[in-house]
């Protein structure tokens, strides 16, 4: 009996300093969004020599290796230009997002190299390059293109086909007899 009112004791002042912890976390200063402004702005932008930031951009099986730097909006994606390789309007409009959103529209060059998947994952594996891209090279960029969903890599891939099923999902035909 004394044993188990030890440990219920030691229970007790277990949850009181647990408590104490969370009230103190909770009283700890927050970071408003000036500040955490000031700290993006701190952070220094990743540059080569030649004055362009690189970034890999992923999307389905599609990747896409970006280059970026200063110049008059030209997008050359696998040495072609992007009206020719993403001959669709909608495809072209993925690759121009991250630059209407921060205001950037004709201020860049892209250089890019994609492989694997198909038009619309590499038109998505290009826009998240950029994304990223953008970000190193100004790292204030980041809230505006992370509140779009750009800087988030699309996870959906093909799903894969199981043992004991025609296709991922599909079942042989059943007969009766």
């Amino acid at each position: 009996m004394a044993d188990e009112k030890k440990t219920l004791e030691d229970l007790k002042d277990i949850t009181s300093e647990a408590q104490t912890k969370a009230a103190a976390a909770a009283a700890a200063p927050v970071v408003d969004a000036d500040e955490a402004a000031v700290v993006s702005e701190t952070v220094e932008p990743k540059i080569d020599a030649q004055g362009r930031s690189y970034a890999t951009g992923k999307r389905k099986d599609a990747v896409a290796r970006v280059w970026i730097k200063p110049g008059k909006g030209i997008i050359t994606i696998n040495g072609r230009d992007q009206q020719v390789y993403f001959a669709r309007p909608t495809l072209r409009m993925i690759l121009n997002q991250p630059f209407d959103v921060t205001a950037r529209v004709g201020q860049f060059d892209v250089v890019c190299t994609v492989k694997g998947g198909g038009l619309s994952g590499q038109a998505g594996a290009v826009r998240h390059g950029i994304s990223r891209a953008l970000t190193y090279y100004e790292p204030g960029l980041r809230p505006a293109l992370k509140a779009q969903g750009f800087m988030t890599r699309d996870a959906r891939v093909v799903e894969r086909k199981k043992y004991g099923k025609a296709k991922a999902r599909r079942s042989f035909q059943f007969s009766k007899r």
